[in-house]
């Protein structure tokens, strides 16, 4: 299993994976890295991806981008309307007050979400990252930018949920980029935190936090952003050319989409050529509107002076971030920038303007936010084995929490976590009551979402103590590790007395007043009741009572949930089925085309008579014309069959072609292997050494073999020659090549046999009276040798025979 970390930026995404090698960035079926977060609708499929990019232009009503900015939202939303002005496709309110896209699917206009539109553009990641590393991926990072709400983190997990993610941590992207730099630095500190800034500025929006690093560890310190991005650098030049095209030309782009998406298209090209260029550069469209071709220029200094109230935001975050992170100028040891837009030459002086540092490019400004969330998942997934990095996050907003009710504290309220609060984290809240109560969770101030409820929860099953008091309930806040504020549990805290002395307390009330509310004190949590036990004779016991809660959060119902996961699965199992369609489609046409080429003037033409020939021609040419209108939406199996309808109707025609064709090279195998039989044959009689081994009756069954297949050969040679080349071959390639095999089996199996070995030699007699007689002096040095090996106890069955 692998794990992956997935940057879902606006424009585009990227996946990195973690491997045994390091971090890579995996590219998808078109050989790039950068994915774009595009949907498109045609017929009975979806494109998704660099396809629904590619056709942007042609299906304009259909094809869905820039859906991030709307998760997690609803349609009244004064930004959704904003960005509303820039959606070429139909939407509207749905009945809950939620966003609705409008396109064409199934031959039916349907409607989607944004978060389901999001789980079709993870849908397509997943299989990219599938198809990439060869095994299933499961657990992911997924990255958000930093002023995502409890909203749209919810919307986000939720999607990932419908595609069947596992989301191990949804990660700030500025985190990410931090994580990214830090994991690999061997020069961290040890002691005095290393203070780096980085800018990330992309497609829709600005991004700039602090980070302190020591060795091991990344501590976020605080994070300022803005929407500001590439798209409004973009829309200020349109704009400008807009008026202009209008003046000289009198076209006004704005009023046709599909013109001024390719107006947006050469802009950015332009935009992007003079980040690099500070020369005068063209702009030119040919068949803009109207059949009006259109040409411009700008240097890198207008569009400066145009896009100047953008630059003032920028200087105006990055001013912002300096004063939240109280830190000097002294402090800060570098700047990195990240993100397609940063690379635009005005935002790298206000850089070094405001922070007094020049930016550096240390990162890879594209992949550095998708390495840094594949090295968190790697982290934290089992599957993988990885040094540990301590990371600290921020929460960027302030949060509080208000309750209602009558008790000992009445209906109030208390922030629980300031802004840039450490995440994740976790506080404990006591509380008197006698009956069920709500509590409230919200932002304390201005945030990017018209509600600022978080949710609310209704603690059930509170009951007075046994003597009519009012009990404890102990509420504990949390910050997860995905960023999203919740009360994670609530408890009734049962107090009883006993006589008995006092015993030591289970570890499982880590959370009592005295011991875990000081936990949480230490560890930087402020809880609002902190409860101290008096020194009394009699022994109290505590025991906490797991409360049920009724939760009115973000995010779709469980029910709701599951149908839109069914929903998905049901889309996907229908993506398959109409590829496969469209497969056996064109597999049909292209069959149609190759072979009424291959008959009509090609390799074919020669072995058909003109009848059939023509018969089959017309049959193509009627497949043709129904592909292109009755055969146009049928399903798989027609085609299959209708394919297969036509190899066995062709086949035999391959078949005749290829046996005249291979049939002379085969015939000259033949030839060769009779030769070589022959050679042999004539070797052996001349007493060549090598065939010492081999007996007269062998070479003579080699020789009837080869005059057997002589026979054959000049036979069929002769059938070969005289058949017509519209009728089937008198004789089969196959036919031939068995002829061949049967011919070199008789002949190798004789003249490959190896000589067999020399006889080997006698071990001598143990009895040597005889060679006394004659060489006594032998005999005894052979003696005296024995009575030597006897010495060393040498077995006598170690003696070899050696050649």
């Amino acid at each position: 299993m692998s794990v992956i970390g997935i940057d879902f930026g606006s424009e585009s995404c990227y996946v990195a994976a973690a491997k045994a090698g390091g971090i890579e960035t995996l590219a998808n079926d078109y050989s790039l890295r950068a994915t774009p977060s595009c949907v498109a609708f045609d017929g009975k499929k979806r494109i998704i991806g660099v396809a629904a990019k590619n056709q942007q232009v042609t299906n304009m009503k259909n094809t869905v981008s820039g859906f991030k900015q709307l998760l997690g939202r609803k349609f009244n939303d004064p930004h959704v309307q904003r960005e509303l002005n820039s959606i070429p496709t139909k939407v509207t309110s749905l009945p809950d007050g939620s966003i609705g896209y409008h396109v064409n699917y199934l031959d039916q206009e349907q409607t989607f979400t944004p978060e389901q539109l999001t789980a079709m553009l993870f849908t397509k990641l997943k299989e990219t990252s599938t198809h990439a590393l060869g095994t299933q991926v499961n657990d992911c990072v997924i990255t958000c930018p930093v002023y995502f709400t409890n909203a749209e983190r919810k919307a986000l997990l939720d999607a990932a949920q419908i595609t069947g993610l596992n989301v191990l941590r949804l990660m700030n992207e500025t985190t990410a980029t931090a994580l990214s730099y830090g994991f690999y630095k061997q020069d961290l500190p040890e002691d005095k935190p290393r203070n780096v800034i980085f800018v990330d500025c992309g497609h829709a929006s600005l991004q700039v936090s602090a980070c302190a690093f020591t060795k091991g560890k990344l501590k976020m310190l605080a994070s300022t952003w803005d929407y500001i991005g590439g798209r409004d650098f973009n829309t200020v030049l349109a704009d400008h050319f807009a008026k202009e095209f209008q003046d000289r030309y009198k076209i006004n782009a704005k009023t046709n989409a599909r013109c001024w998406l390719r107006l947006i298209t050469e802009v950015e090209k332009l935009k992007k050529q003079m980040s690099a260029n500070s020369t005068k550069l063209p702009l030119n469209i040919e068949c803009f509107m109207e059949d009006v071709d259109v040409s411009s220029s700008m240097q890198r200094s207008e569009m400066e002076e145009l896009c100047a109230p953008l630059f003032q935001r920028v200087e105006k975050t990055f001013k912002k971030l300096l004063a939240d992170s109280k830190l000097t100028l002294e402090d800060i040891h570098s700047v990195e920038i990240v993100g397609g837009s940063s690379r635009i030459p005005a935002i790298k002086q206000l850089i070094e303007s405001v922070f007094g540092k020049s930016a550096s490019t240390t990162l890879n400004q594209d992949e550095s936010v998708s390495r840094g969330a594949a090295l968190q998942c790697a982290i934290m997934s089992p599957a993988v084995r990885v040094r540990e990095f301590g990371v600290t996050d921020i929460q960027n907003y302030p949060v509080m929490v208000t309750w209602e009710g009558d008790g000992s504290v009445s209906g109030g309220g208390i922030e629980v976590f300031p802004v840039f609060h450490a995440a994740p984290f976790s506080r404990l809240l006591t509380l008197n009551r006698k009956e069920p109560f709500t509590m409230t969770v919200q932002y304390s101030q201005s945030i990017p979402y018209p509600d600022p409820v978080i949710g609310r929860w209704t603690i059930k099953d509170v009951k007075p103590n046994d003597k009519g008091e009012y009990a404890e309930v102990k509420v504990k806040v949390r910050i997860n590790h995905h960023g999203i504020v919740l009360i994670s549990s609530a408890s009734l805290v049962d107090k009883k007395e006993a006589e008995e002395p006092p015993t030591p307390e289970p570890a499982a009330n880590a959370e009592q007043p005295a011991g875990g509310e000081q936990q949480q004190q230490n560890n930087g949590g402020e809880p609002m009741d902190v409860q101290t036990e008096g020194a009394d004779k009699k022994k109290k016991t505590t025991k906490l009572i797991e409360l049920p809660m009724d939760v009115h959060t973000h995010g779709f119902l469980p029910n709701e949930l599951s149908n839109l996961i069914q929903q998905e699965a049901k889309m996907v199992s229908n993506d398959a089925k109409e590829t496969e369609r469209i497969d056996a489609k064109n597999a049909l046409e292209e069959f149609v085309y190759d072979m009424r080429n291959k008959l009509q003037g090609g390799p074919l033409e020669r072995y058909v008579v003109d009848a059939e020939r023509d018969a089959i021609c017309a049959q193509l040419n009627e497949l043709e014309n129904w592909l292109y209108e009755d055969g146009e939406d049928c399903d798989r199996d027609t085609y299959v069959n209708k394919l297969k309808a036509l190899h066995n109707q062709t086949n035999p025609i391959k078949d005749r072609a290829s046996d005249y064709e291979l049939c002379p090279g085969v015939f000259s195998e033949l030839k060769n292997a009779i030769n070589h039989a022959h050679a042999a044959v004539n070797e052996f009689k001349k007493g060549s050494p090598k065939y010492d081994h081999l007996t007269e009756t062998e070479f003579i069954n080699i020789a009837e073999h080869a005059e057997k297949a002589q026979k054959w050969l000049d036979s069929n040679m002769a059938k070969f020659a005289e058949s017509p080349r519209t009728a089937n071959s008198p004789v089969k390639v196959a036919d031939i090549r068995h002829e061949v095999q049967t011919l070199n089996t008789c002949v190798n199996s004789v003249i490959n046999r190896p000589k067999p070995k020399p006889a080997a030699k006698p071990a001598p007699p143990k009895d040597n009276a005889g060679e006394q007689q004659h060489n006594g002096e032998n005999a005894d040095n052979k003696a005296e040798g024995d009575k030597t090996a006897h010495t060393n106890s040498v077995p006598e069955d170690s003696t070899m025979d050696v050649e």
